[in-house]
């Protein structure tokens, strides 16, 4: 879906903060002890999956911008 929105013309800046979750947010969201474990579990997998996306759709436009360069 963002690599669409980046052929589309989105700007790759805009489309990296809205994919990535910093980590002091997921610190943030870690913090209340009130949270059962089961859900704090789900939020480290909610962040570990937005650092795969995002390291897939830098990879993308990577190719994008080299293939772009060779033709």
């Amino acid at each position: 879906m963002f690599y669409g929105l980046f052929l589309r013309g989105h700007s790759p800046e805009t489309l990296r903060r809205d994919i990535d979750v910093p980590k002091v947010l997921l610190e943030k969201w870690l913090s209340p002890r009130r949270y059962e474990t089961n859900f704090r579990d789900s939020l480290r997998r909610v962040y570990h999956y937005r650092k795969q996306v995002l390291a897939i759709f830098d990879e993308l436009v990577h190719n994008e911008k080299n293939r772009l360069r060779i033709q």
